[in-house]
């Protein structure tokens, strides 16, 4: 029997779950890079970044491919700036409600506050 979708889903994200796999993910939606660019790009340790990626590669969400010499990634998935995309939107709007709320909750705690 199959694993059922909403598994395979949380698995899903459990993968994007460690931000050096998301900063890695943005820069391969701008473009492939070779493994010295994303090490130039993104502040982490040379064995640290390749964890990152074989745990992406695991997944097939990034594929390799030699170019003269270097290990050079990709994005093995379009629909994956999509969904980074739609991330940054909904962080966007909690923030705003968030921000909302802050001023409420201020506005309220002023309101109450023994003069």
């Amino acid at each position: 029997m199959g694993v059922p979708l909403y598994q395979a889903k949380a698995e899903f994200f459990k993968t994007l779950g460690h931000p050096a796999r998301i900063r890695i993910l943005e820069l391969l939606c701008e473009r492939d890079h070779a493994v010295h660019e994303l090490l130039e790009q993104i502040e982490i340790e040379p064995s640290n970044l390749s964890q990152q990626l074989a745990v992406l590669r695991r997944t097939s969400m990034v594929v390799s491919h030699r170019r003269n010499g270097e290990v050079v990634y990709s994005i093995s998935v379009p629909e994956v700036r999509d969904l980074l995309l739609a991330a940054r939107k909904i962080l966007s709007g909690l923030i705003a409600v968030q921000g909302e709320l802050g001023h409420e909750l201020t506005d309220t705690l002023t309101d109450t506050a023994p003069r």
